[in-house]
Protein backbone atom coordinates (compact mmCIF):
# COMPACT_ATOMS: atom_id res chain seq x y z
CA UNK A 1 0.00 0.00 0.00
CA UNK A 2 1.35 3.38 -1.22
CA UNK A 3 0.38 6.72 1.67
CA UNK A 4 0.05 10.09 0.74
CA UNK A 5 0.32 12.97 2.72
CA UNK A 6 -1.24 15.44 1.44
CA UNK A 7 -0.51 19.56 2.05
CA UNK A 8 -3.29 21.20 1.00
CA UNK A 9 -3.98 25.14 0.58
CA UNK A 10 -4.44 28.34 -1.19
CA UNK A 11 -1.19 30.13 -2.95
CA UNK A 12 0.81 31.54 0.08
CA UNK A 13 -0.49 29.42 2.61
CA UNK A 14 2.62 28.43 3.56
CA UNK A 15 2.58 24.77 2.26
CA UNK A 16 5.55 23.87 0.32
CA UNK A 17 7.98 25.17 3.98
CA UNK A 18 5.68 22.37 5.40
CA UNK A 19 5.61 19.94 2.78
CA UNK A 20 9.75 20.13 2.33
CA UNK A 21 9.93 20.38 6.35
CA UNK A 22 7.77 16.79 6.55
CA UNK A 23 10.13 15.32 3.46
CA UNK A 24 13.30 16.68 4.73
CA UNK A 25 12.54 15.08 8.27
CA UNK A 26 11.22 12.00 7.33
CA UNK A 27 12.93 11.11 4.11
CA UNK A 28 9.66 10.56 2.12
CA UNK A 29 9.41 11.97 -2.07
CA UNK A 30 8.02 14.97 -2.47
CA UNK A 31 5.79 16.15 -5.26
CA UNK A 32 4.71 19.31 -5.53
CA UNK A 33 2.27 21.00 -8.38
CA UNK A 34 4.59 24.12 -9.17
CA UNK A 35 7.93 21.95 -9.02
CA UNK A 36 6.51 19.69 -12.13
CA UNK A 37 4.00 22.66 -13.76
CA UNK A 38 7.40 25.16 -13.89
CA UNK A 39 9.48 23.23 -17.00
CA UNK A 40 5.89 22.82 -19.03
CA UNK A 41 5.72 26.41 -19.04
CA UNK A 42 9.49 26.52 -19.89
CA UNK A 43 9.01 23.98 -22.83
CA UNK A 44 5.72 24.74 -23.83
CA UNK A 45 5.31 28.41 -22.88
CA UNK A 46 3.42 30.68 -20.98
CA UNK A 47 -0.22 31.61 -21.47
CA UNK A 48 -3.46 32.94 -19.71
CA UNK A 49 -5.50 31.51 -16.95
CA UNK A 50 -6.61 28.90 -18.83
CA UNK A 51 -3.66 27.47 -20.32
CA UNK A 52 -2.24 27.84 -16.72
CA UNK A 53 -5.26 25.78 -14.95
CA UNK A 54 -4.42 22.87 -17.99
CA UNK A 55 -0.83 23.02 -17.06
CA UNK A 56 -2.03 22.33 -13.47
CA UNK A 57 -4.56 19.39 -14.51
CA UNK A 58 -1.68 17.89 -16.60
CA UNK A 59 0.89 18.35 -13.97
CA UNK A 60 -1.21 16.79 -11.39
CA UNK A 61 -1.96 13.53 -13.69
CA UNK A 62 1.89 13.68 -13.97
CA UNK A 63 1.92 13.54 -10.27
CA UNK A 64 0.00 10.94 -9.82
CA UNK A 65 1.08 8.54 -12.23
CA UNK A 66 4.57 8.79 -10.79
CA UNK A 67 3.01 7.47 -7.81
CA UNK A 68 1.50 4.64 -9.50
CA UNK A 69 4.28 3.47 -10.93
CA UNK A 70 6.68 3.45 -7.77
CA UNK A 71 6.64 0.69 -5.83
CA UNK A 72 4.59 -0.41 -3.05
CA UNK A 73 4.93 0.61 0.54
CA UNK A 74 6.19 4.47 -0.57
CA UNK A 75 5.15 7.26 0.98
CA UNK A 76 4.41 11.13 -0.56
CA UNK A 77 4.40 14.45 0.34
CA UNK A 78 2.17 16.05 -2.47
CA UNK A 79 2.41 19.51 -1.87
CA UNK A 80 -0.93 21.55 -4.06
CA UNK A 81 -3.87 23.25 -3.90
CA UNK A 82 -6.80 20.61 -4.05
CA UNK A 83 -9.25 23.50 -4.80
CA UNK A 84 -8.35 23.79 -8.33
CA UNK A 85 -10.15 21.03 -9.98
CA UNK A 86 -13.24 19.15 -9.10
CA UNK A 87 -13.23 16.69 -6.08
CA UNK A 88 -13.87 13.13 -8.05
CA UNK A 89 -10.85 13.69 -10.03
CA UNK A 90 -8.14 13.64 -7.36
CA UNK A 91 -10.03 10.74 -5.73
CA UNK A 92 -9.41 9.09 -9.47
CA UNK A 93 -6.22 9.55 -9.51
CA UNK A 94 -5.47 8.82 -5.94
CA UNK A 95 -7.23 5.15 -6.58
CA UNK A 96 -4.88 4.99 -10.01
CA UNK A 97 -1.87 5.82 -7.99
CA UNK A 98 -2.87 3.24 -5.40
CA UNK A 99 -3.21 4.86 -2.59
CA UNK A 100 -4.18 3.33 0.30
CA UNK A 101 -4.25 5.49 2.61
CA UNK A 102 -4.10 9.73 3.03
CA UNK A 103 -3.53 12.15 5.89
CA UNK A 104 -3.91 15.67 5.03
CA UNK A 105 -2.40 19.12 6.57
CA UNK A 106 -4.26 22.13 5.74
CA UNK A 107 -2.38 25.16 5.75
CA UNK A 108 -3.92 28.72 5.52
CA UNK A 109 -3.13 32.20 6.95
CA UNK A 110 -5.82 35.74 6.99
CA UNK A 111 -5.85 36.58 3.92
CA UNK A 112 -4.10 40.10 4.72
CA UNK A 113 -1.06 37.53 5.03
CA UNK A 114 -1.77 35.34 2.01
CA UNK A 115 -1.98 38.95 -0.30
CA UNK A 116 1.40 40.20 1.03
CA UNK A 117 3.30 36.75 1.16
CA UNK A 118 2.37 36.09 -2.30
CA UNK A 119 3.02 40.04 -3.41
CA UNK A 120 6.51 39.63 -1.77
CA UNK A 121 7.08 36.36 -4.44
CA UNK A 122 6.33 38.16 -7.26
CA UNK A 123 9.73 38.94 -9.09
CA UNK A 124 10.92 35.42 -8.28
CA UNK A 125 8.23 33.15 -9.23
CA UNK A 126 8.10 31.73 -12.82
CA UNK A 127 6.17 33.95 -15.09
CA UNK A 128 3.68 31.39 -16.04
CA UNK A 129 2.30 31.61 -12.61
CA UNK A 130 -0.55 34.30 -11.88
CA UNK A 131 1.07 37.55 -11.50
CA UNK A 132 0.22 40.64 -9.91
CA UNK A 133 -3.76 40.59 -11.14
CA UNK A 134 -4.11 37.88 -8.92
CA UNK A 135 -4.01 39.82 -5.85
CA UNK A 136 -7.21 40.48 -6.01
CA UNK A 137 -8.65 37.32 -5.79
CA UNK A 138 -6.89 35.82 -2.85
CA UNK A 139 -8.55 36.88 -0.39
CA UNK A 140 -12.42 35.59 -1.77
CA UNK A 141 -10.43 32.22 -2.55
CA UNK A 142 -9.22 32.27 1.03
CA UNK A 143 -12.21 33.09 2.74
CA UNK A 144 -13.80 29.86 0.87
CA UNK A 145 -11.30 27.58 0.68
CA UNK A 146 -11.85 24.17 2.56
CA UNK A 147 -9.76 21.24 3.26
CA UNK A 148 -10.56 17.87 1.65
CA UNK A 149 -11.30 16.54 4.54
CA UNK A 150 -11.17 13.16 2.97
CA UNK A 151 -9.65 11.54 6.48
CA UNK A 152 -7.55 12.27 9.32
CA UNK A 153 -6.56 15.90 8.95
CA UNK A 154 -3.92 18.85 10.49
CA UNK A 155 -5.05 21.84 10.28
CA UNK A 156 -1.84 24.78 10.46
CA UNK A 157 -2.41 28.45 10.55
CA UNK A 158 1.35 29.32 8.75
CA UNK A 159 0.54 32.81 9.95
CA UNK A 160 1.35 31.58 14.05
CA UNK A 161 3.88 29.07 13.01
CA UNK A 162 3.21 25.38 14.11
CA UNK A 163 4.21 22.12 16.50
CA UNK A 164 6.72 20.78 14.43
CA UNK A 165 6.40 17.75 17.00
CA UNK A 166 3.29 17.78 17.26
CA UNK A 167 2.51 17.52 13.33
CA UNK A 168 5.14 14.66 12.93
CA UNK A 169 3.51 12.71 16.04
CA UNK A 170 0.56 12.90 14.61
CA UNK A 171 2.07 11.56 10.96
CA UNK A 172 2.98 8.83 12.62
CA UNK A 173 -0.04 7.77 14.21
CA UNK A 174 -1.92 8.47 11.22
CA UNK A 175 0.38 6.59 8.59
CA UNK A 176 1.06 3.53 11.13
CA UNK A 177 -3.12 3.12 10.28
Amino acid sequence: MKKAVLVNGVPASGKSSVARFVADVRGWAILGLDTVKEPFFDHLGVGDRDYNRKLGRASSQAIWSIVAAAPDGMTFVVDAWFGFQPRDVLEDHLARAGIGLTAEIWCHAPPDILVERYRARLSSRHPGHPGEAFLSELPSLAQRAEPLRRGPLFDIDTSTGFDEAALLAWLDQVLAG
